[in-house]
Order: C-alpha cells, then structure tokens, then sequence
C-alpha cells in the first residue's frame, strides 16, 4: 500500500521505536503532486476503522485507510489546505467504538524555556511541566505529561484508557540532548490510572511510576493516578498575614510529632486509617487545646511499605494515598492554619528505595543515583544515594521542596538524615566510599546542593523554616550561605538528647557523677539555633518508651517525666515532643497499632497528660521561655555545680524585667525543706508551676504562698528565698 511516510519511519512507529512521533502522526500540511492538501496519521493498534471528523463539522467525515496491519492508519484530505481541530471515530471489532481528539494534534506544552531551566537545576516549578497536569488546550481537557528519561530508546504513557499498550501513546523527545519526553492526551480526567513505559538503551523494556506524579494508588498498587492539584480554595489568609507581623525565631514553638497512621485508628472498622478530613476533626481540636504551635508529621509522601515509617519515597510529589486525596491533605493543612497551628513535614532528599516501580534506575540506567555503589548505595539502609552532582536531580529536589511550601502550605521542613548526605564515608568503611577531589570524605555536591535549597527556599519564602536532623558536629548548620553556613533556620540538637535521655535513665542515686550531662548542653547552645527533641527515634528499637525509660517504681517514673519534661522547657531551645509522651505511653511506639489512649482511663496518664497540657501553656504564656532561645541574654544559671543535689537552677528572661522567670529542678527523690534559692531581683515571687502538685500525680509538696525575697546572698546573689524544694520535681517561679 502507498504511504506518504517513507517505510522506515512507518515500521518504526508501528514498533514503538520512534523518538519524535508527532513528526509522523496527526495533522500535516502536505503537497500531493504539486497539490497543497492536508494529511491525518493515526497509529491505533487493534482499531479496524477510523473516520476523521470535523469537530467544528461533523458532517465532515473523512475515512482513514488502513496501511499497516498492526494498526497505522492514514487519510490524505485533497480539498483542505487549512488544518482544524478534529476527532478520531475509532471501531475495534464489532462491540467496541469510541471517538476521541487525538493526542498528536496538540502542541508541546514544555517550551524551550522550560528544559533549559531544568537542565541547568533553576526550573523551580517544573512540577507544572513534568508529571502529569491537567490542562485545556484550545478548549480540549486532557492532561499534559512529561518526563525525564534521558537514557531511553522511546517512553510512553500507559493506563487503562489505552489497555497499557506502550504503542499507543509514545511520546516525543524535546530539543535534542534534554532529555525530557512530552504528550498531551485528551480526554483523561482525575483518578485515571497511568505509568511510563520506557525502552531502554538496551531494548529491555520497564514501566515506572511517576517521579512527578501527584497522587498514586493504595500500596501494594503501584500506578500513578491523575490528580488536579489546583482546585483547594485556601483560607488561611489569616495564618500568613500573623507569620509576617513576628520574628520566626523569637516566636514560640512547641513542636507535636506525629505519624499519621498511628495517632489512632478506627478500631471498630478493621483498625483502618483515619482520613486527612477525620484527622482535621480530631487531630487538630486536641493539639490545640494541649496547646501545642506546630505539628509535624513524619512523611506523608507516597511509600510502599508503612514499616519505613514513609522514610523510604518512591512518590515525592505525593501525598499518601493511605489517608485520602492531595485535596484532602490541603484541606488538614489549611484547618491547622485556621486553628493557628503550623504544620512541619519531614523529608528524605538523602536517599530512597530500590523498588523497580521507583526511580532506581529509572530509564534503564543509573539516572537519578550514581552507577558506583560506593557513590550510590547505603548498604546499611538497603537505599540508593542521590547524584547532587546532575542539575537535573538536584532540580527534581529543590521543587519539590518548593511545592510542598508553596502548593500545599507546609510552613517548614524538616530534613531528614543529612548527616549522610554532608560525609561520603558516612557507615562506610575504608574501601567502600570514594573521597572528593580534594581526597576527602565531604560530600561537596550534597554540601552545594544543601546551600542552594536552602538559600531559595528562604529568598522565596521567608516565613519557613528549614529543619535540619544532623548529629555531628559540623560547623555552621543554621549560619546563613552568605555568611560560610548551609542555610538552615533550625537544627535537631541530637547531643543535648543523648547527655539528656542518659543523664534521666539513670538511678538518682549515681546522678550526681554524671551532673555535666544537663549543664553540657550550655557549652555550645548558641553554636546554632536548636530544637529540643525527644522524637520517634527515641522510642523504638528496644529504646524503651519514655516513660519506660525513667528509673524507679511507678510513682517514680511518673514524676522523674514530669521533671525531666519541665527541665526540656526550662532549657533554652525550641521543643518537640512524639506523640504518645505526653501521657505516659509505656510500651514503644509501633507503626502497626495506635496509641494506647485507653491508657487515660487510669489516673497517673490522665494527671500527665494534665500536667504537659499545663506545661505548654505556661511555656506559650511566658515569652521567658522562647523569645531568646538564640541568644546568651535569655538564660543564666543560678547554679549550676550542686551535683551533690542534683539540683539545678537558672534564670529565664525575657523582653521585660517582670517577664523574669527562675527555674529549679530536683533530679532526686529527697525533698528539701527550707532550701534556700539565689534569686536575681527582690521581689514577691510565687510558683506558677510545680510538677509535684497532687493535681499531676505527684506527693503535694507545694508552696502555696508567695516567696519573699530576703537580703540574705546566696549562690552569689544578694538575694534569696527560702522554699520547699519537691522529690524528683521541677518549679517554675515568677515575681508578682
């Protein structure tokens, strides 16, 4: 049969094997014979007859010839010159007919503009180019699809509109050397399942989730599913208009750590998840009224497996399928705003999972990791390492990080495990790591990576904060890029936790040998600007839970966590807390089951739920305790040497001399009546807290009265009080 392709492109189309098959397919301007006419393709493997028709006429029909028998078809239109929008009336056997645009009458909707940008790591909303978007093209609804896959021979868009045949939907490969694949395919519409089937350089042929994918199915499925991300209509203007009126450091900030999925569960349906709506109505009333500023969630990016806690992403534009829809995870976020909550969320641009439907290897070549394992693998996590060094992965990171900020409100992130990333020998030994240019172990590409993220995210919006997990003690984590740092806002202090949690698991008894572990932390408090965390890692493992970790029989751990909460939020830094600590969970935390909230029906994790409740408020209505966690005018120690006690006592302070606040803590069951405390200023001070008030559990040492101050010096000060210091027990006083 006549063709007006050559045969050679025609074979190639009918194998799949074409790299630009919009050259070949849809409407062309063609001269027949010295004749200016127009010319239809279609490549439809399975259809038996196609009829072009005039969308604007459809009396207009004009019947395609079948030219290869695996379904490529063709019309030549002698009496137009004009090209017009059409349909394809499609008939496949006798039952099956359809009609449809076709998907190579459309534009590209990546210009040139787009692929430099991302090919140079600065196309800093490419998530609107690469993925799938849905868009209206010349009136015609359909969705837009990109991708990188540099490395490939041909890449398709596959789904049940096209019964997963990687022939019908290939797609075209822009500018030359990009990289980046586009389509545009009519007609697909929100919850329309799809993958990228890609054929190698060595023909094998792989079909992959969507690195850019919006939404994705429930695991164990794997298909990325077509999601409109642009419909929430957001009302947390409010929100936004107070983050510009304050200072995000010397702001309070109270941090409730929380996995999703096992907060609670709807035990009487199977132990099913709560939603994103169900969580909006039940997560946040109780945050709020515990009196915590900020949640943040452990990843809710899309992950196959629920034992990696969402640690291990294969769907970084994604959020969870397990608890609803993107729309669902907006409208959590945007009530969190409304009721004055922030919402932190963590993330993994350090590494992610081997599973074949992800980006390892994702165009048959190592693409987003290095193709060296000692470069490209954890072996200690079963994990693939990103390559910084490609502009292009580098650009999939940085919008990503900017499209949880800007597209779904997440004030702040939390980076996850970048430790790793700043150490290329990090839980590496000799021979298993390749050193750097200079023959060291930095990881100058993650380093310049970090820099960059850091530095956009702040220029673009500086209400958030970038959150650093990192345990070494590399120099300059929250010093800004422009002054030599990486550019975070915030850093996990993970040495004051350890000096902290060993320091609580000890007998009272040998406290006094190990008093340096809580006043340690001061050496280097201003190094950075810290968070204070007791987190999930901490309560897994065989770590014990937190409560389980405080020494003593049950009377005794009880009151050891009210103190060793009330010396957290005495200490300078802001705070975190995993949920579950805050009324005594006794068991560790496992993903599979949720909080033990039954546990409130017996009163001492009733009292402790009443007594960190009391806790955060106090630390909300005393600027003392966060408005200079920075800086070295904050906080003076009283004493900080009466080891023999393991007492301590130091001064808060705030903007104002009566926002003064004086701390004392017990870390022994003793109690010591008329205990005279050093005090910074005369005055009438009374307790405005005491951990061992009957109310939270504790044995009712309290002084009821006011303290007045005496001339009489005492730890160096000329003047003191004379007050009950409680067993195991933490005191907060304030002068009236």
């Amino acid at each position: 049969m006549l063709t007006t392709i050559n045969m050679s492109e025609l074979q190639q189309i009918v194998n799949a094997n074409y790299g630009d098959p919009h050259r070949v397919l849809g409407m062309h301007e063609f001269n027949d014979g010295g004749e200016d006419c127009l010319v239809v393709r279609a490549f439809i493997p399975q259809a038996d007859e196609i009829t072009v028709v005039d969308d604007a006429a459809p009396e207009n029909r004009y019947e395609m010839e079948k030219i290869h028998l695996d379904g490529f078809f063709e019309c030549v239109i002698k009496d137009r010159q004009v090209p017009f929008r059409y349909k394809l009336d499609i008939s496949a056997g006798e039952d099956t007919h359809w009609e449809t645009y076709d998907a190579y009458a459309f534009p590209s909707t990546i210009d040139e503009t787009d692929v430099y940008l991302f090919n140079n790591g600065t196309n800093y909303q490419v998530y609107e180019k690469l993925g799938a978007n849905p868009t209206v093209i010349d009136g015609v609804s359909g969705v837009a699809f990109g991708v990188w896959a540099p490395n490939a021979r041909r890449v398709s868009v596959i789904g049940e509109f096209n019964s997963w045949d990687g022939r019908r939907h290939a797609m075209r490969l822009l500018h030359e050397g990009s990289g980046v694949w586009e389509i545009f395919i009519p007609g697909l519409v929100d919850y329309d399942k799809y993958k990228f089937e890609i054929k190698a350089a060595d023909g094998a042929i792989i079909q992959k989730q969507d690195p850019y994918g919006k939404f994705a199915e429930l695991r164990p499925s794997t298909a990325s599913l077509v999601f409109d991300i642009n419909k929430h209509e957001w009302n947390d203007a409010a929100w936004y208009e107070g983050l510009e009126n304050r200072d995000k450091f010397d702001a309070p900030m109270n941090i409730y750590e929380v996995h999703l999925g096992s907060w609670k569960k709807v035990e009487e349906e199977e132990n099913r998840f709560l939603s994103y709506l169900e969580l909006a109505d039940q997560l946040i009333p109780y945050v709020k009224e515990m009196g915590y500023t900020h949640i943040e969630l452990m990843p809710v990016e899309e992950h196959p497996y629920d034992g990696s806690w969402g640690y291990q992403v294969t769907g970084y534009y994604a959020p969870t399928s397990r608890y609803g829809n993107p729309d669902e995870f907006m409208t959590f976020v945007d009530k969190c705003h409304q009721a004055g909550i922030g919402v932190f969320l963590d993330w993994v641009p350090a590494h992610f999972p081997k599973d074949a439907h992800g980006l390892a290897r994702f165009d048959g070549s190592a693409l987003y990791e290095h193709a060296d394992p000692r470069q490209g693998e954890h072996a200690e996590w079963g994990t693939l390492i990103y390559n910084f060094g490609r502009s292009e992965v580098k650009n999939f990171l940085i919008a990503n990080a900017l499209y949880w900020v800007e597209k779904y409100h997440i004030d702040g992130l939390r980076v996850d495990a970048v430790s790793s990333m700043l150490y290329l020998n990090y839980a590496k030994e000799d021979g298993q790591w390749i050193p750097n240019k200079y023959g060291g172990s930095d990881n100058l590409d993650a380093i310049e990576f970090l820099k960059h993220l850091n530095s956009i995210i702040v220029k673009r919006n500086p209400h958030v904060h970038m959150i650093a997990e990192e345990s070494t003690s590399w120099p300059y984590i929250t010093k800004s890029v422009e002054d030599g740092g990486l550019g975070f806002t915030l850093k996990w202090n993970m040495g004051w936790m350890n000096d902290f949690l060993e320091y609580m698991g000890k007998d009272p008894v040998y406290r006094k040998y190990h008093h340096n572990n809580l006043t340690f932390g001061m050496v280097y408090a201003y190094t950075e600007k810290f968070i204070l965390v007791l987190s999930h890692d901490e309560v897994v493992h065989g770590k014990k839970s937190m409560l389980d970790k405080m020494p003593g029989d049950l009377w005794q751990k009880f009151a050891n966590l009210r103190a060793a909460y009330g010396f957290m939020f005495g200490f300078p830094g802001k705070k975190l807390l995993f949920m579950g600590g805050e009324f005594g969970q006794f068991i560790e935390w496992n993903e599979k089951r949720p909080l033990d909230w039954f546990l409130l029906e017996y009163q001492h994790h009733q009292t402790m739920l009443d007594y960190v409740k009391c806790l955060n408020h106090i630390y909300l209505e005393n600027e003392a305790l966060w408005r200079n966690d920075n800086s070295a005018e904050g906080f003076e120690w009283i004493d900080a040497n009466d080891g023999n006690r393991s007492i301590y006592s130091f001064i808060r302070k705030g903007s104002k001399r009566e926002d003064t606040l004086v701390v004392i803590c017990n870390f022994t069951p003793n109690t010591y009546e008329g205990f005279r405390q050093g005090m910074p200023f005369e005055g009438n001070w009374h307790e405005i807290l005491n951990s061992d008030a009957a109310q939270f559990g504790g044995s009712g040492v309290i002084n009821v009265y006011p303290y007045y101050t005496e001339r009489i010096e005492s730890h160096g000060r000329e003047w003191s009080v004379v007050v009950n210091v409680p067993p195991l027990s933490v005191l907060i006083l304030k002068c009236v």
